[in-house]
């Protein structure tokens, strides 16, 4: 199994669990990484150079995925923009550069632990994921765990996942903080506010985005 990893503080608690998840698999489930940002796995995955990942919600409307995401019930602080005359999307993202545009929102998008280390230092910033919320009710699904084959593997990994309280062993929470200047404190607050649910609620929130989309 190619697995695509998006290097983001957002799946911490995900890349935690597998490390455990694929070392006590009874089915002894072998894997593989391709790091990237979120554009870039997405285009390993719709070429078929991994097997799954968390994909950009606006990228997967047509792919196989399992009920897990990256999602903000309301405010995510990693998905901004920064009001600006000029518009400029991330090249990391794909669905906060649309959602910017449904919300019609000028100024330039920052997603990702760049985003969460403006979002604490400054307070001239719009968060998408809380403007989505307020202006539908709904969750807002940034990503969904795609997958080509096995889908099996991939409902396990779902289950189990969501059945388990994940601990981040400190030494991978300060490694994470060295990497991204931010506390260590400080992201596990910003853990608070993402769920990976894809309940009722979410799945509505997805299908409101791909109309709007």
């Amino acid at each position: 199994m190619i697995f695509g990893k998006i290097q983001y503080l957002n799946l911490l608690p995900f890349h935690v669990f597998m490390k455990a998840f694929l070392k006590n698999s009874s089915s002894k489930i072998s894997m593989e990484h391709k790091r990237g940002v979120p554009s870039k796995i997405n285009k390993d995955f719709h070429s078929h150079r991994v097997d799954a990942a968390f994909i950009s919600s606006i990228s997967a409307k047509r792919s196989k995925y399992v009920g897990l995401g990256i999602i903000a019930k309301k405010a995510v602080k990693s998905v901004i923009v920064i009001p600006s005359l000029e518009n400029k999307s991330d090249e990391e993202s794909a669905s906060s550069n649309v959602l910017a545009n449904i919300l019609n929102v000028e100024g330039e998008v920052l997603i990702g632990d760049k985003a969460l280390s403006y979002a604490l230092s400054n307070d001239e910033y719009i968060d998408l994921a809380a403007m989505w919320y307020k202006k539908y009710k709904l969750p807002f699904v940034f990503a969904l765990l795609c997958y080509h084959k096995d889908k099996k593997v991939y409902q396990k990994i779902e289950k189990e996942f969501l059945k388990t309280n994940v601990k981040i062993p400190q030494y991978l929470l300060q490694k994470a903080s060295d990497e991204t200047g931010i506390s260590k404190k400080d992201i596990l607050e910003y853990l608070k506010l993402i769920s990976y649910k894809l309940d009722a609620r979410a799945k509505r929130g997805l299908i409101q985005f791909y109309k709007k989309a």
